[in-house]
């Protein structure tokens, strides 16, 4: 969860301390590009890749290199020289978050018995809530803070303490697992995965800041037919050696390929309701990073409650409705913010936010948990880590996208209150994409099952219940 934490919050933190960055090092436009989107490029282009070599070579060997990684990464951004090591530094950071990562999801899922899941994913979805808008105020606070005369340093440095004692305690008792058989990595299937998602990603990345050239929408274009070969690659590669990079045959599980669906356009809702939150704040009612991150603490308060109260106590009773009341909840929450916003325009205060926040945060609460429980409950432990990569790869382009659509949905014609008025009208727009998304929800399982061992397993892959197996699924 550590790990998980130190991503989400990394994904955010820079944002704010940009600024300070292109001061100190003097970094060209291009380079304060890079930072933030050298991070993103590695972390997507890696993250199946990196849950594979979790199932092949033992999810806790590659979360311990993971964390490992990412905290010299840390100290190299921390102590960057100039644009150029900070720009190397953040790419390898991206690289090393993406074989950390994926560990976690399958870690839990291949450790914990189908029953106890529910709780460690509770605990997950409350994680996700806390990051997703503590990076900009614990960005905020390091970087005006100046600790130590280091200026925006800190906000790398404070993850060497957090990531060894990742190290420490997850040396200490983490329990190795891997795929029960041999499996081998896909090196031409890695090359061809890389090249598609970074087709698909780069364009989604840049593209709204360089105003949508022509070359990105070929880009994404020819990302297509990358993605096709792809997958008749793959399937090739299952039938002659049974290893290959993405086992296909999940998506024949309904709550797998459901969930995944759920997971990208839900991203998309997060991706633009974030950026334009921010932009709104602070560009829209000239409001401090500080007084901005401070305004989210509710939202994050009641994403951690509500994700807590989701799957230990509603969905073994309601099942899939209730990440659909999250869905109308939310909704709900958008509609008082735009409420809000159009009576008290640039005179609105930090403390009438708090309610809508609320209501938003409980509404996603009830998302997160339950939907990565439901993604995962019926994946054979041994693809735990190429789900998990597939889960948060699929979670990043959602994001992408909703970041590079926010250049569509949020044009304001200038600065103060023009920025104000586009700002509901872009939650409008959120507002469809989660009404979307509640209607996609209805594939999900109606209700959670409640597996015993290897459960999961048979219904993925009946033969697996074949008695030479039982030594394999017995060593798990």
């Amino acid at each position: 969860m550590t790990a998980a934490f130190m991503d989400l919050v990394d994904v955010t933190i820079v944002n704010i301390a940009i600024p300070a960055i292109q001061r100190d090092l003097g970094a060209t436009f291009g380079a304060i590009q890079w930072i933030t989107a050298g991070y993103a490029l590695a972390f997507a282009a890696g993250l199946i890749t990196g849950g594979r070599l979790g199932d092949i070579h033992g999810r806790k060997r590659l979360f311990l290199v993971g964390v490992g990684g990412f905290t010299v990464a840390s100290a190299l951004c921390g102590f960057a020289t100039g644009p150029d090591m900070l720009v190397a530094s953040r790419i390898l950071q991206g690289a090393m978050a993406a074989l950390m990562v994926p560990q976690v999801l399958s870690i839990v899922h291949a450790t914990f018995p189908a029953h106890e899941r529910g709780k460690v994913f509770g605990l997950f979805g409350a994680v996700v809530g806390l990051g997703a808008v503590s990076g900009p105020l614990l960005g905020a606070l390091l970087t005006e803070g100046d600790l130590f005369g280091l200026g925006w340093r800190p906000i790398f440095l404070i993850n060497l303490p957090v990531g060894i004692a990742a190290l420490i305690l997850g040396r200490a008792f983490i329990t190795e697992s891997r795929a029960p058989k041999a499996l081998r990595l896909d090196l031409p299937g890695v090359v061809v995965a890389v090249v598609a998602m970074l087709m698909l990603m780069y364009p989604l990345t840049r593209g709204a800041e360089l105003d949508w050239p022509a070359w990105c929408f070929v880009m994404m274009a020819g990302s297509v037919p990358v993605f096709a070969a792809f997958v008749a690659y793959e399937k090739r590669k299952a039938r002659r050696d049974g290893s290959p990079l993405v086992e296909l045959s999940l998506f024949r599980v309904k709550s797998f390929a459901a969930g995944i669906a759920v997971q990208l356009t839900f991203g998309v809702a997060l991706g633009v309701f974030f950026l334009v939150w921010t932009l709104y704040m602070q560009i829209g009612l000239g409001w401090s990073a500080l007084r901005a991150g401070l305004t989210g603490v509710p939202f994050s308060i009641a994403v951690s409650v509500a994700a807590g109260m989701s799957v230990q106590k509603l969905v073994p009773r309601f099942g899939r409705k209730v990440l659909q009341a999250g869905a109308l909840t939310m909704i709900a929450g958008i509609g008082l913010y735009v409420w809000e916003s159009d009576r008290y325009g640039m005179g609105i205060a930090s403390w009438q936010m708090a309610l809508p926040l609320v209501v938003m945060g409980a509404g996603m609460g009830l998302i997160v948990a339950p939907l990565t429980d439901a993604v995962l409950s019926e994946v054979p432990r041994e693809h735990s880590g190429s789900a998990s990569g597939l889960i948060n790869s699929v979670m990043q382009m959602g994001n992408a996208l909703g970041l590079g659509l926010v250049s569509v949905v949020f044009v304001p014609t200038g600065l103060g209150l023009a920025v104000v008025e586009s700002f509901s009208g872009a939650l409008g727009w959120v507002a469809a994409v989660l009404a979307v998304v509640f209607l996609l929800m209805f594939a999900l399982p109606a209700k959670p099952r409640q597996h015993v061992e290897g459960e999961a397993l048979e219904a993925v892959e009946p033969a697996a219940a074949d008695p030479a197996q039982e030594p394999a699924l017995a060593a798990r």
